[in-house]
Order: C-alpha cells, then sequence, then structure tokens
C-alpha cells in the first residue's frame, strides 16, 4: 500500500504516487469513468506507460493510437501527449528523473 495520497486529476481521474527516487517515479493513474481525459500536456521528464487494464486512445505527438491491458510505450521527453479512456483502468507511469511535482 502507497503511504502517498490518491490525488484528483480531472473528473473521473486520479493520481497516486507509488514509490520515488530522485531519479525515478512510479504513478499510477486511475480513470474510473468511460470519457474521462488526462489532458494534453507536456514535461522535460521521459514517461514510460504500462496499461495495467482498460483502454485508451492516446495522443503520441501528432499521432493517435489505442492501447489496451498488456501495452505499454515510452512518451520522449518535450512530446506534447494525453489520453481518452474508452474503457475505466488504471495505467502506471515511470518518469526519469522524478516528478517533484507530483510531491
Amino acid at each position: 500500500m502507497s503511504q502517498y495520497p490518491i490525488v484528483a486529476t480531472d473528473e473521473h481521474v486520479t493520481r497516486q504516487v507509488l514509490s520515488h527516487h530522485p531519479e525515478l517515479m512510479v504513478v499510477a493513474f486511475r480513470f474510473q469513468a468511460k470519457g474521462a481525459v488526462g489532458a494534453l500536456h507536456s514535461h522535460p521528464h521521459v514517461q514510460s506507460t504500462f496499461v495495467e487494464s482498460g483502454r485508451f486512445l492516446f495522443t503520441l505527438g501528432d499521432t493517435e493510437q489505442e492501447f489496451g491491458p498488456g501495452d505499454s510505450f515510452v512518451v520522449p521527453s518535450g512530446q506534447t501527449h494525453g489520453c481518452k479512456c474508452l474503457e475505466p483502468g488504471m495505467l502506471v507511469d515511470s518518469f526519469t528523473p522524478r516528478r517533484d511535482d507530483f510531491l
């Protein structure tokens, strides 16, 4: 069980830090309803996303791609990205370096 709080990031979306070190952070994002959105954004961190459950339509730069359970991908530093939930589920993101704005 994580010692970090569950934080609402948008309607029907929560974030919880699972573990971290200055060079790496693991975060769970839970999407509780179809249509929930992870808003388009970018950051200097390299991000790896693992789809634990659910289905998601991701915008990665200029492309859109659907991902489901067991899929994973990397978002390069500075790339604009976001998602729309097609089936409720959970994403597990890893960031390097750690996202201090999440602490």
